[in-house]
């Protein structure tokens, strides 16, 4: 899945970033069988409101590109200077507060292999971006190959909100009650319907025919290197106002029959095969709460009694998020590919 053609490359950087990407309120309209101005309205409150982030094309390849995860709970200064290295690191996901230990941050990573980890935090100290090791506790960080995804469903959580809509008749999320259009308006960009690419755009800004863009969507797509083009939740993992919690498990015995329920499971969005001590599974799910979640882990419990040993949970609110933008990591690999393409002979 190499990635050297300049001309896939720039159309990449545009379509990963959401250029030439609109959201199609006539195509919307079609499918709730509401008015157009009706529509436009829930989407633009799903979009004000922070509760959807605008389409763009997800960039499948960077799991292959950066086989590495790395998670890192790390003791470092909450100040100015640490969080603009975050904002701006192209390897860095993710970053939340916590309270672990002598930790106070854990951090999400994207690597292309150990030694490429080691250059990048090496370079780290050395340059000043944080504290020397004597400075600070020492983080503990956990290593797993993305290659051992068995689960990926960002958009999931709509299942949970969908839920509550059906419990309650109503959700207020980020103090917008959303109505039975919005969430049906929230479900289809969250599946990739109602989004228009403009080709004729993309076509003009790169200076070839829109048969040309056409043609390499198309191939990229069938690559595997982007899916089609989505609506993400902001905070990725999560739907707005859940916790994100993140849990390494260790199932004993019966583990085939429970991953199998792990992928029909709406509180899980992404799912990993590990070798972590005792742990094989490493899960992000979604949760409203802690109760919610002990509930949930119980559940599990009685459905497969002696199935399970240790289990280690972070539990990651919204408001401890400092960043969490996959986009940033994948923009940055496209545009690092175009710069060394650019000093090649």
């Amino acid at each position: 899945m190499s990635l050297n053609d300049p001309m896939d490359l720039m159309l990449l950087k545009k379509v990963c970033a959401g250029e030439g990407l609109d959201i199609n309120i006539a195509r919307l309209s079609r499918l709730t069988k509401r008015h157009r101005r009706t529509v436009r309205d829930r989407v633009n409150n799903l979009l004000s409101h922070r509760i959807v982030d605008r389409p763009i094309f997800p960039f499948r390849a960077l799991f292959t590109e950066y086989p590495l995860l790395v998670v890192s709970y790390s003791d470092l200064p909450s100040d100015e200077k640490v969080h603009r290295w975050i904002m701006e690191d192209k390897n860095i996901f993710a970053a939340y507060r916590v309270r672990e230990g002598e930790s106070n941050m854990v951090i999400f990573e994207f690597h292309k292999d150990l030694w490429d980890y080691h250059v990048w935090r090496e370079n780290l100290v050395r340059s000043g971006k944080i504290p020397e090791r004597g400075k600070r506790a020492p983080s503990k960080n956990y290593f797993f190959s993305n290659f051992g995804i068995f689960k990926y469903e960002p958009n999931i959580g709509i299942e949970l909100i969908e839920e509550e809509f059906r419990e309650r008749g109503r959700v207020e999320i980020n103090g917008y009650i959303l109505d039975d259009v919005a969430v049906k308006v929230l479900r289809y960009l969250l599946n990739g319907e109602g989004i228009r690419v403009d080709e004729n755009r993309l076509a003009r800004e790169l200076g070839v025919t829109r048969k040309t863009v056409l043609k390499r969507l198309s191939r990229l797509q069938e690559r595997g290197i982007i899916l089609k083009p989505v609506c993400r939740f902001p905070h990725f993992f999560v739907p707005p106002n859940f916790l994100l919690v993140l849990s390494m498990v260790e199932v004993r015995s019966s583990r085939e029959k429970i991953v199998k329920e792990i992928l029909r499971d709406p509180h899980v969005s992404l799912a990993y095969h590990i070798s972590e001590g005792r742990y094989n599974l490493l899960l992000f799910e979604a949760h409203k709460s802690i109760d919610d979640y002990l509930m949930w882990e119980d559940s599990y419990s009685k459905k497969y009694p002696g199935c399970f040993g240790s289990i280690k949970v972070s539990f990651l609110s919204p408001r401890m998020t400092i960043l969490i933008d996959q986009q940033k990591v994948s923009l940055g690999l496209i545009s690092s590919k175009l710069e060394e393409l650019s000093r090649s002979p």
